[in-house]
């Protein structure tokens, strides 16, 4: 016959018991994440792509990526700062070579996978068009919406076009700083501005922007994707494992159905 403890009156066996019940629980208690859980810093621009590759991941080894999507240069502030994360996905070379230069990086995981291009966008009902990136300075563009030009990468990538257009001069007064490529679609959704510049493969998903002017890639800036796996990564190996997916065939026909380009180091 099993003898009951009273612990209405403190005891050291009603410590005892107290304590092994919270070492139980603690043990048993499932934590933040699962040790099959990745955690994944990605650009903005990423995020429908991303999602589709991580659902096909997750079914065929049972590792769930876990995203984190942001502006590449808010996500690598939050990495140098010592926020937990296995993968860094950047929409530019420039954030991914800070932390390289800190030490941040696990060695030799660092790989360049994709490229895209910017487009002028309007919202879909209004009647502005542009034959040219030069009509942005006309007075029919009264605001123009762009990721933050100075410290995100679809912004930079905007500015440097439009400095070497010889137009960044004529329409900065115009320029409504965003916090991501995303929210300066948003903002050409929402008819809040008259045009945004945004990527190619984000007024795909937008069914209320239409492209007014694509910017010829020999024309536009050089961007580059970069992925790598994290130097404070608790799962190196698994970490490894889903960059190298992300640069097989399987991930880059999804990247290619979301509209990026491959770049020629992945075999194209």
């Amino acid at each position: 016959m099993r003898r009951s403890v009273d612990c209405r009156k403190p005891s050291w066996t009603c410590i005892l018991l107290f304590i092994l019940a919270v070492l139980l629980g603690t043990a048993t208690r499932p934590g933040r994440g699962s040790a099959e859980d990745l955690s994944v810093f990605a650009a903005a621009s990423l995020t429908e792509a991303l999602n589709e590759i991580a659902a096909v991941y997750h079914k065929e080894t049972g590792t769930r990526p876990v995203f984190n999507f942001a502006a590449s240069s808010l996500l690598a502030r939050q990495i140098q700062e010592g926020a937990p994360a296995d993968v860094f996905f950047s929409a530019d070379e420039a954030k991914m070579e800070g932390l390289d230069k800190k030490g941040l990086l696990s060695p030799d995981t660092r790989r360049s996978l994709l490229s895209n291009s910017l487009v002028i966008v309007v919202h879909r009902d209004s009647r502005l068009t542009a034959n040219a990136a030069a009509d942005l300075a006309g007075p029919q563009f009264a605001h123009i919406a762009l990721a933050e030009p100075q410290t995100v990468p679809a912004g930079i990538y905007a500015k440097d076009y439009l400095k070497r257009q010889g137009l960044w001069s004529k329409i900065i007064d115009k320029v409504i700083p965003t916090e991501n490529v995303r929210a300066a679609l948003a903002a050409v959704e929402s008819g809040n501005v008259d045009a945004g510049i945004v990527y190619k493969t984000d007024a795909a998903i937008s069914k209320n922007v239409r492209v007014v002017y694509e910017v010829p890639v020999d024309e536009g800036p050089m961007i580059s994707y970069p992925v790598a796996v994290l130097a404070n990564s608790r799962q190196i190996e698994s970490a490894k494992r889903f960059v190298t997916y992300l640069g097989s065939e399987a991930s880059l026909a999804i990247f290619r159905r979301h509209g990026f380009l491959i770049l020629t180091s992945q075999g194209e």
